[in-house]
């Protein structure tokens, strides 16, 4: 390449050279370095704004004002970095964290903090293949193996989100399950047909148990003796037992799978022979204490502990009931929805001033200035011989205003935004937006004599007050309440003795309720205030001709109109997600809550029928064991179907 094809490249490379020398030397004096600092960290260049106060400094290393800037603008952005790399490293994007934290060591070697997370990012990087076969492991249902491998994670790294959250799910694959009451057990599997009539109890549990093979014990307070009539088809042996303590107003405790106690169903007797467990709740999202009230009212539940600080709830019942509280719990302890409100505070303003016409001076004024003689003329005084030699200098004509003056003005104003916040706030929570001045109210004591006592101060909130308080439904609509306030001062009085200062507030609000689907937007509007001034300045009588009175007129029309405009746009985050129909519907038991079906085998397959004796004409005498009047087959008493 020859030299005449290098010198239009060198001259331009020279020329960019020296315009950014010139444009450094130019951002280097005065405050403009630090200006242009602040501009590019508010652009989000912070690392631009480091370096361009690091040269300022190092070019003019008596400045302190550049050091003083550097350091504050770098403790600002490390502290960015550092909780923008705490979040990557948890939520698993290790590279981007640990870019983050050489990036904060660059600017301060001796960030203990950023070191410290250096150090994690390697533990997360050595145990994320430990926390992966230990998930595929609990996939397997491999629990102990999982709990092996994981065990040194938590060891070395106990803070680590995912080992720990695995670590409880295995704990809770790995614990022990309540041992669960015995069942009654019977001998015969098929169903049975039992007829008994005005039989006692003792006769009835005895034929069950030779016919199934159990045992039954009578508690001290059961009549034993008490008559009884039952009649059933085809039903299994366990249901039969359970109709027959319905019937009687009894309850049993199993003590085996061939024993069990009857005992009179009573409060007394259940506190006496129920086995009762305690389970702990920690509630998530609900309100503890509302549901603890919950459990007390569905389940008179009495043996409930709260506590608050760690959202705990802790209740001692029977097996059943804290069951039925397990899925009261959690059909309750559900996310609350949350929304994010746009909201747009508009204040529309039209403000038109109009002044035309022509002005006329208001005062004319005749004057004499003295006449031209040696001596100085005195103003309004004449004497003879100024007089003799008057000229056109010794009366002055004096105009108030200028002689003519046109008025050609025309002045109009628009839309004024007043705010413009974005507000996130749980469904059926109140959130407040003041924007303004919080003005000193002072109150003066005075005893009756007029003496001082004391002065206290109060404030008042002057300017924009916003009040929202949404309610997410289900169907993605959100009912929102509103109370929007805009006041400001218009005017000052000052008391008769000038010690206090009260404020007049000019203010206008409004309530409302209101609902949208999410997205749409509502505007709440009419909130007016509409002032009109007409003025007019006129030549008597010429002014007031009907046409040539213009000629000898100035108008002028000064009209305001303001409006108060709330737009409101609601944007579902999280919306309430109702649990499945099979847990919002389930039976409870009867009346006590300790009542229900018998072993846990659920309601009765059939329903059964207790029936008077039949009355029956003279039957032949015939011998047998069983009372007279009961119809029963062979083996024990109890008929086989088919039989």
């Amino acid at each position: 390449m020859n030299r005449a094809a290098l010198d239009p490249v060198c001259s331009r490379t020279l020329f960019a050279a020296l315009a950014a020398g010139a444009l450094l030397a130019a951002c280097a004096t005065g405050g403009d370095v630090l200006t242009q600092s602040r501009q590019l960290l508010e652009q989000g260049q912070g690392e631009q704004a480091l370096n361009l106060l690091a040269k300022a400094a190092e070019a003019r290393p008596a400045n302190s004002a550049y050091r003083a800037e550097y350091y504050r603008e770098r403790d600002l952005l490390i502290t960015q970095w550092y909780a923008e790399a705490e979040a990557l490293r948890q939520a698993g994007q290790l590279d981007r964290a640990e870019a983050l934290y050489r990036r904060i060591l660059q600017y301060d070697h001796s960030n203990q903090r950023a070191r410290a997370g250096l150090a994690l990012v390697e533990k997360d990087r050595r145990d994320q293949p430990l926390i992966a076969k230990a998930a595929q492991l609990v996939k397997e249902h491999d629990y102990a193996q999982a709990k092996q491998v994981l065990a040194p994670v938590l060891k070395d790294n106990p803070a680590q989100r995912d080992a720990r959250r695995l670590g409880r799910a295995i704990e809770a694959a790995l614990a022990p399950p309540v041992p669960a009451a015995p069942i009654l057990q019977s001998s015969v599997t098929k169903p049975i047909s039992l007829e008994l009539h005005d039989v006692s109890l003792r006769t009835a549990f005895d034929v069950l148990s030779r016919a199934a093979g159990l045992n039954f014990l009578f508690d001290k307070d059961v009549n034993a003796e008490q008559q009884t009539t039952i009649v059933v088809r085809d039903q299994k042996v366990e249901d039969v037992i359970h109709q027959i303590l319905i019937s009687n107003q009894l309850a049993d405790k199993v003590l085996n799978k061939t024993t069990a106690l009857i005992y009179p169903n009573t409060a007394q007797k259940q506190r006496e022979y129920q086995e009762l467990m305690v389970k702990a709740f920690y509630i998530s999202n609900a309100d503890v204490r509302k549901t603890a009230d919950m459990l007390r009212t569905i389940l008179d539940a009495r043996h409930i502990f709260v506590d608050d600080k760690l959202n705990l709830l802790v209740i001692k019942d029977t097996p059943k009931n804290v069951g039925l509280a397990q899925r009261l719990i959690a059909v309750q302890d559900v996310a609350q929805p949350e929304v994010v409100l746009d909201v747009e505070v508009l204040e529309v303003s039209f403000e038109r001033l109009l002044n035309l016409g022509l002005r006329y001076p208001s005062t004319l004024a005749w004057s004499l200035v003295g006449g031209n003689s040696s001596s100085a003329p005195t103003p309004g005084v004449l004497t003879l011989p100024q007089w003799l030699s008057r000229n056109a200098g010794l009366v002055q004509l004096t105009f108030s205003d200028p002689l003519f003056l046109l008025s050609l003005q025309q002045h109009d104003t628009g839309t004024n935004l007043l705010a413009n916040p974005e507000i996130r706030v749980k469904s059926g929570a109140k959130a407040t937006i003041h924007i303004g001045d919080r003005v000193p109210v002072v109150t003066t004591t005075a005893a009756a004599t007029g003496s001082f006592i004391s002065q206290s101060v109060s404030y008042l909130d002057v300017g924009l007050k916003l009040v929202v308080e949404p309610i997410v439904h289900l169907d993605d609509d959100v009912g929102i309440k509103v109370g929007l306030e805009v006041s400001n001062i218009t005017n000052t009085i000052q008391s008769p003795n000038g010690d206090t200062l009260t404020y007049q507030i000019g203010t206008r609000t409004a309530d409302t309720v209101l609902r949208a689907h999410d997205g749409d937007t509502q505007v709440l509007a009419g909130l007016i205030n509409n002032q009109e001034q007409r003025s007019a300045d006129r030549v008597p009588g010429l002014g007031e001709l009907p046409i040539v009175g213009r000629l000898f007129s100035s108008n002028s029309t000064d009209r305001s109109k303001t409006e108060i405009v709330l737009l409101i746009t609601p944007h579902i985050v999280r919306n309430l997600t109702p649990p499945a129909p099979a847990d919002q519907e389930f039976f409870a038991g009867t009346e006590p809550p300790a009542a229900g079906p018998l072993f846990g085998m659920g309601a009765p397959s059939a329903p059964f029928v207790t029936v008077p004796r039949p009355a029956a004409p003279p039957a032949p005498q015939k011998k047998s064991a069983e009372p007279s009047g009961n119809t029963m087959a062979p083996f024990g008493g109890v008929q086989q179907p088919g039989q």
